[in-house]
C-alpha cells in the first residue's frame, strides 16, 4: 500500500543494514554502495483496509468478490486464525493453543482459499496476530478448537513448555511501570518471552506460515505488551520482513510505554484519533480541523473510528451512533491523515458484549449474512463505499478551502480532485462554499441510487443542501462533465536488465492502479521498450515489474513521469524526449581543467564499463588542449552514471582528485557535455 506503503509504509531495507556495516567498519573506498533491492508497489495503490471482524473464511472471501474488491479497499483485516480455547464469546480467538490456522473461522483449505480468491479480486489480507501471548491461566488445561491440549504453562503442539514464558505469573497492575506492563500478564493471559530466541523463531515461524499462503501482512495485537525490540528481532526473521506491520499500541499520558517507540517496525494505531473523532462528534466538529496535532505522524498513523475492543468499552464511537457514525467515517476517509481502516463487525447490548458472532457454538462461526440485521455490515452501506472511492481518487492531494462555522457544520477540498460538506446537526443546511474543483456537475458520492443527486460547480462555487446528520462528497471522475483534454504519454524504459518481459504499473494522477502486474511494453528500438498512456494532461505514477516478481519502484519511491514522451534509463534516471527518435548518441563529452605533472596524463573513471568500471587501468584517456583535458566516449541515451578524475604516471602510479563522486545522465538527444576542474 504507498502510504499502507497497507506500504508499504516503514520498510527495514538492504539500504538500513548497509549503512549500519559501513558505519562499523569505517569503510572509505569511492566505489560506490550497491542500491538496496527493490520491492513491489503498494496493494494497487489503495490502502484502505476493512476489518472484518469475526467473519468466517468463506464469507470474506465471498465478500472480497461481490464488494470489497469493488468498491475499491486495498485491504481486509481478519479475525486470528490460529487454533484457540473453546468457546462461544468472542475473546476466545485470542487466546491461542497453538499455531495451527484451524480455527472456529474455518480449516486451513479454507483460509489458504480465501487468500488466494481477495487477492484475486485486488485486495491483500492483513492477519491479527496474537503473539504476546498464549491462553489464559485461569483457563487451566483443555482442549483447542482443532484438538490440540493446553495447560498452564504447556502448550504442546508448539511447543511451548515453563520455561517459555515470563517470570512474572501474576496480571498487570501498574501501567506506569514497564517491567509491569510487558513482563506479568494481561488479565491472566500467558506472557509469552518474546526475549527468547526459541520463542522469536517459533513466533516468526508462524508469521512466515501465513505469509507463505499469500497475505500482505500483520497487525500486533497487543504490541504495547512486547517490548519494541523484540518485535523488531521477530520482524527480522521473516520471510518477507518487508510485510506491512501495524501495531496495536494504546498511549496514555505519563505512561512509560507510547507508540512512537514501535515505530521502527511499522506503523502504530493511533487511538487519539478515534478518541478525538468521538469528542468531536459528541460536541463540535469544527475542532476537527487539526485533529492530528499532538499525535503520530500520518505516515505511521493506522487510524479507525472503531474495533473490536473501543466499540465495546465506550472508548469510541460505534455503529449504535447511527448516522454521526458513518460522518465519522466520511471524515476519516476525507481527511489527509493515516491509514484508515473502517470496522463491520456485528450487533451487541449492554450484556451481550462478550457474546460472539451471530449462531456461533464453541468451536464454530457461522458465515455472515448481511441481510441478516445482526450482522453490522458497514462496508455495503453507500457512505462508505462512495467514500473509499473519494478516498482512492483523491491520495496525495493537500487539505484546501476549509470552511466552518465553528461549531457543527465544516466543508473541505482535497486540491481540485474533490470536496466534502458534513452537517453534524438535526437540521437541513443549505449553503454556498467555495471549491478548487473544476467547473462541471457532480454526483455526490455518498447519496443512495448512483447519481440520484449531483450539484454544479460554476467559478469554483457550489450550492449544496446538506440534510440532518449528512454529508455531501463530490469529486472528479464521479459525474464531472469537464471535458478532457485528450492527450497522452510515452513512456520508454531501457531494457538493459535483460528481463524476458517487461511491464508497467502504474495510476493516472489520483485514479486507480492498473491491476498487477500491469501493461506489457512493447519493444521501441535497441535497448528500449515503450508504453503510451492516455493522461488528459495528469501526471502517470509508475513501477515496472518483469511480471515474476521483480520490480523496479524507485527505490520505494515509484516514479513520477510527465510530458509527450519520457524515458527512465538503466540507473532509474527519468529524461524527458524519444531516445529511439536520434542517431546514435556521441555520448558523454569531458573537459576537465587539470595541471599534469611530467609524465602524468590525466583520465575519466566511473561506475560503468565504458568507463572502466573503476578500474584505473581501464580509465579512459584525455587529450590535453593547453590547460584542459578532454575527450568523448560513447554511451546510449538516458545513461546515467558517476566518474572521477585521475592521474597515471608512465610506471601506473595513479592519484584520484578528492571529493565525493560525481554525477551525469546522458540526455535523450544522445549528448551530455561536462566541464569540470580538478579538485585538490
Amino acid at each position: 500500500m504507498s502510504h499502507l506503503t497497507p506500504a508499504s509504509r516503514v520498510r527495514l531495507t538492504a539500504g538500513l543494514a548497509l549503512v549500519a556495516a559501513l558505519a562499523a567498519g569505517g569503510l572509505t573506498t569511492a566505489v560506490p554502495a550497491q542500491p538496496a533491492t527493490a520491492s513491489a508497489p503498494a496493494h494497487d495503490g489503495k490502502d484502505v483496509i476493512l476489518n472484518l471482524f469475526q467473519w468466517t473464511w468463506d464469507s470474506v472471501a465471498a465478500e472480497c468478490t461481490s464488494t470489497i474488491g469493488p468498491a475499491g479497499f486495498g485491504y481486509v483485516q481478519v479475525s486470528p486464525p490460529q487454533e484457540s480455547i473453546r468457546g462461544t464469546q468472542w475473546w476466545t480467538s485470542y487466546q491461542p493453543v497453538s499455531y495451527r490456522i484451524e480455527s472456529k473461522l474455518g480449516t486451513r483449505a479454507e483460509f489458504a482459499n480465501m487468500v488466494s480468491t481477495c487477492n484475486a479480486a485486488g485486495v491483500g489480507v492483513i492477519v491479527d496476530a496474537v503473539i504476546n501471548h498464549m491462553a489464559g491461566a485461569d483457563v487451566g488445561s483443555g482442549t483447542g478448537v482443532a484438538g490440540s491440549s493446553f495447560g498452564v504453562d504447556s502448550f504442546p503442539a508448539v511447543p511451548y513448555g515453563y520455561g517459555d514464558f515470563n517470570d512474572c505469573r501474576s496480571n498487570i497492575s501498574d501501567y506506569g511501570d514497564r517491567y509491569n506492563v510487558q513482563n506479568c500478564r494481561l488479565v491472566s493471559l500467558q506472557d509469552l518471552r518474546t526475549g527468547s530466541d526459541y520463542v522469536r523463531t517459533k513466533i516468526a515461524g508462524y508469521l512466515n506460515d501465513l505469509l507463505s499462503l499469500g497475505v500482505a501482512g500483520f497487525r500486533i495485537d497487543a504490541a504495547k505488551h512486547i517490548p519494541a525490540a523484540d518485535l523488531v528481532a521477530i520482524k527480522q526473521k521473516l520471510s518477507n520482513p518487508d510485510a506491512y506491520w501495524v501495531q496495536e499500541v494504546i498511549g496514555a499520558p505519563g505512561e512509560p510505554i507510547q507508540p512512537s517507540e514501535y515505530l521502527g517496525t511499522g506503523d502504530s494505531h493511533e487511538f487519539g484519533y478515534a478518541r478525538g473523532l468521538k469528542s468531536a462528534f459528541d460536541g463540535s466538529i469544527a475542532n476537527l480541523k487539526n485533529i492530528q496535532n499532538g499525535l503520530l505522524a500520518s505516515a505511521n498513523a493506522g487510524v479507525f473510528v472503531d474495533n473490536h475492543d473501543t466499540e465495546r468499552n465506550g472508548e469510541t464511537m460505534n455503529y449504535q451512533w447511527g448516522a454521526k457514525y458513518l460522518l465519522g467515517n466520511v471524515f476519516m476517509l476525507s481527511y489527509p491523515y493515516g491509514s484508515p481502516s473502517v470496522y463491520s463487525g456485528y450487533a451487541f447490548g449492554s450484556s451481550t458484549k462478550d457474546d460472539g458472532a451471530p449462531g456461533a457454538s464453541a468451536t464454530s462461526v457461522p458465515d455472515a449474512n448481511c441481510a441478516n440485521s445482526a450482522w453490522v455490515c458497514t462496508q455495503r452501506k453507500q457512505e462508505i463505499v462512495g467514500m473509499v472511492g473519494f478516498h482512492n481518487a483523491v491520495s496525495g492531494a493537500a487539505l484546501t478551502n476549509w470552511y466552518d462555522n465553528g461549531s457543527n457544520l465544516i466543508a473541505y477540498g482535497r486540491g481540485s480532485l474533490g470536496y466534502v460538506a458534513i452537517n453534524n446537526t438535526g437540521s437541513s443546511v443549505t449553503q454556498t462554499f467555495t471549491t478548487s474543483l473544476p467547473a462541471g456537475s457532480y454526483c455526490n458520492v455518498v447519496s443512495a441510487g448512483g447519481c440520484a443527486q449531483s450539484f454544479t460547480v460554476s467559478g469554483g462555487q457550489v450550492t449544496l443542501t446538506l440534510p440532518a446528520y449528512g454529508a455531501v462528497a463530490l469529486r472528479v471522475g464521479a459525474g464531472s462533465t469537464t471535458p478532457p483534454t485528450d492527450t497522452a504519454t510515452t513512456v520508454y524504459y531501457s531494457t538493459a536488465k535483460n528481463w524476458s518481459a517487461y511491464n508497467i504499473h502504474y495510476k493516472v494522477g489520483s485514479g486507480a492502479w492498473t491491476a498487477v502486474p500491469g501493461v506489457a511494453m512493447t519493444a521501441a528500438c535497441t535497448g528500449w521498450v515503450s508504453r503510451e498512456i492516455a493522461t488528459d494532461g495528469a501526471t502517470v505514477t509508475a513501477a515496472f515489474t518483469n511480471g515474476f516478481g521483480t520490480w523496479d519502484n524507485n527505490g520505494g519511491h515509484d516514479y513520477s513521469l510527465s510530458g509527450t514522451h519520457v524515458a527512465v534509463s538503466a540507473t532509474g534516471a527519468v529524461t524527458a524526449g524519444d531516445p529511439c527518435s536520434t542517431a546514435p548518441a556521441s555520448g558523454a563529452s569531458f573537459t576537465v581543467t587539470a595541471s599534469a605533472a611530467s609524465g602524468q596524463s590525466v583520465y575519466v573513471v566511473g561506475d560503468i564499463a565504458a568507463l572502466g568500471a573503476w578500474a584505473p587501468a581501464n580509465a579512459i584517456a584525455l587529450a590535453q588542449q593547453g590547460g584542459s583535458w578532454s575527450g568523448t566516449v560513447a554511451l546510449p541515451a538516458g545513461t546515467t552514471f558517476q566518474y572521477k578524475y585521475i592521474t597515471r604516471t608512465t610506471a601506473g602510479a595513479v592519484t584520484w582528485e578528492t571529493g565525493a563522486n560525481r554525477t551525469a545522465t546522458v540526455g535523450a538527444n544522445g549528448s551530455v557535455t561536462l566541464s569540470d576542474t580538478w579538485r585538490s
